[in-house]
This record gives structure tokens, C-alpha cells and sequence, in this order.
């Protein structure tokens, strides 16, 4: 939904009630007025298209005890964090932004870790290389040329998420997609860092089974 800059005349009354709403959720003045208004009109607003998604991954994932979820309405990234089998438990957190004005791409996934172990960094770093391959392999030619991207840097792993061209996709499937996609992500790092696949082909063969599971890909 593009914007514009428009001048408006409202009363100090209605501008008290609309700084009160807005302070109430965690947005700005311009943007409660611009949801009142799309709301009154049978508009969705990008926050409400992204909230729409963030309930659908709640429901999903939140009712797992495995993970923590956290967002604030109008927020357009939504929090979850996941414990790793691994040694002393260390925390992982999968960040999902959702884009206000989505392109060729909708979104991103941020994997950040916080670690001084030299051992989990490289763990983590042979995985992410291996998920990458996986990917490229098996469902990169779905998607737009580069639509899916990815970056490592200290701490952290991202990915982008699209949707297969000429695909379109509800809220509520966006929402189970991408639910679809960190819970595989996060059981099969689970599993590799307790040393439970014995080879690449066996990760390959647990990326399969959920590639072939009717998981919309994303």
C-alpha cells in the first residue's frame, strides 16, 4: 500500500484518542490514523496483512513448548527461540521480517546465534552450508532468478523468502509455509548437532521427507 503526504485538520479531542491508540499499539500517529481509516474501509494495511501471517505461525509453532514467540502489534518482525540440543543448551532465535511493500521477495528469515564455542560456530556454519545445497538443488528453480538469497555473517545466517513464481498465496498459507519451513530447519540442526544423521544423504533423505510432505515451498 503506497503513501502519499497529506494534510489533515482534526480535532484536539480525536488527536488525543488517536495518540492513545497509537501509544497502545506500539505505532505512530500517521499509521494508527492510515489503519482507522483502511479499517473503516474494508482496506487491509500492510500491519494487518502481517499480522494475519504472525497469528498463523502462532498458532502453529506457538502451541509447541519447543519455542518462545514474541511480537508486538503493528510490529512487522516476529520473534522465536529455540533451545539447541547441544552441550549446555544454547539458544538459537529465528527472526521473521515481513516486508511493508513486498517485491520479488516477501520477507527474510534471521538465524541469530550467540556463541563463543569454536566447535558449535563450525557446526553451525557446515550445516547452514549443507541446507544451502540442499536448497539449490531441490527447490531453487521454483523461484524467480535470485529471489532467494543468503548471507552469513558473525552470528548470524539469513535467508529470503518468496513465493514460486507465478504462485499466489493466502495469509494463512504464508503463515504455515513459513511455519513449515523453521520447524524442519530447526528439528533437522537439532538432530545433526546430536550427531544423528550419519552422513549428507541423510540429511538430504530428512530434507526430502519434508519437501514431500505437502509443505508449501517458500
Amino acid at each position: 500500500m503506497k503513501k502519499n503526504m497529506y494534510s489533515l485538520m482534526l480535532g484536539e479531542e480525536i488527536i488525543r484518542a488517536v495518540d492513545k491508540l497509537a501509544e497502545e499499539n506500539n505505532t505512530n500517529r500517521s499509521n494508527m490514523i492510515n489503519q482507522i481509516l483502511a479499517e473503516h474501509l474494508s482496506l487491509t494495511t500492510p500491519e494487518k496483512h502481517v499480522r494475519s501471517i504472525f497469528e498463523e505461525i502462532d498458532r502453529i509453532i506457538g502451541r509447541n513448548q519447543d519455542y518462545n514467540l514474541y511480537f508486538e502489534p503493528n510490529d512487522m518482525t516476529i520473534s522465536i527461540k529455540s533451545s539447541l540440543k547441544y552441550h549446555y543448551r544454547p539458544t538459537i532465535r529465528y527472526e521473521v521480517e515481513m516486508y511493508r511493500i513486498p517485491e520479488q521477495t516477501i520477507g527474510q528469515l534471521k538465524i541469530i546465534f550467540r556463541t563463543t564455542s569454536s566447535d558449535l560456530l563450525l557446526e553451525l556454519t557446515r550445516f547452514f552450508k549443507i541446507w544451502m545445497q540442499l536448497e539449490n538443488i531441490y527447490i531453487s528453480h521454483f523461484f524467480t532468478r535470485d529471489a532467494i538469497e543468503y548471507g552469513m555473517e558473525s552470528g548470524k545466517f539469513w535467508r529470503t523468502f518468496a513465493l514460486p513464481h507465478d504462485s499466489v498465496y493466502s495469509e494463512t498459507q504464508i503463515g504455515e509455509a513459513i511455519s513449515n519451513y523453521i520447524s524442519a530447519f530447526d528439528d533437522i540442526l537439532k538432530d545433526y548437532l546430536c550427531g544423528n544423521f550419519g552422513s549428507t544423504q541423510e540429511i538430504e533423505h530428512r530434507y526430502l521427507q519434508y519437501l514431500n510432505s505437502g509443505a508449501l515451498i517458500i
